[in-house]
């Protein structure tokens, strides 16, 4: 499929942390994995328990590279996920803002790619650099370190949430409103 971006795990560290992401990306309908030099190899079985039902339909099929150049030579725009500030000339985008331009290039036929750096440091600037944008995610300043599955979630969540079925507000059988707790107790 390449009506989606590829969603580029960049030196992983944990067989369980590629899982968790595998299976974030199936949660919202991605299914392009790919992998830059896994640190504890690949295939890797603590990925594909961790995993769940995504293993067949996201890590089977996940490409995996030498380098970040290789995983990201047939994207036209590649984003770069950092928390931290690089000083580098690129635009910074929040997920629901590069999503939104992700959405765009690809409709325009464009392949898009995001990098997420390892658990323990993240991207380097050399990775980076391979970027055109870089996305950062607006949590508190005092302690800023999302997992890798987490990180992979709000992206994932920010690309399809305007492409998956999803009533904002489901009354459900209610219908009226809602009891009060004093109500709700007796």
């Amino acid at each position: 499929m390449t009506d989606q971006p590829a969603i580029i795990l960049v030196r992983p560290q944990m067989g369980e942390n590629i899982g968790a992401a595998a299976r974030a990306m199936l949660n919202f309908g991605l299914t392009r994995m790919r992998i830059v030099d896994p640190r504890d190899g690949w295939p890797n079985p603590r990925a594909v328990a961790m995993a769940s039902g995504a293993a067949s339909r996201v890590l089977d099929h996940a490409g995996v590279f030498a380098d970040v150049a290789g995983a990201v030579a047939d994207c036209d725009f590649v984003f770069a996920t950092t928390a931290r500030g690089r000083e580098l000339p690129k635009p910074i985008y929040t997920p629901e803002a590069a999503m939104t331009e992700a959405r765009a290039r690809i409709k325009a036929g464009q392949k898009v790619g995001i990098l997420f750096g390892p658990e323990r440091t993240g991207l380097e600037n050399d990775d980076i650099t391979r970027a055109n944008a870089i996305i950062t995610v607006p949590v508190n300043p005092e302690f800023f370190s999302l997992n890798l599955g987490q990180a992979v979630l709000l992206t994932a969540y920010e690309y399809s949430r305007h492409t998956l079925d999803a009533v904002p507000v489901d009354p459900g059988l209610a219908g009226f409103d809602p009891a009060n707790q004093t109500e709700i107790e007796k």
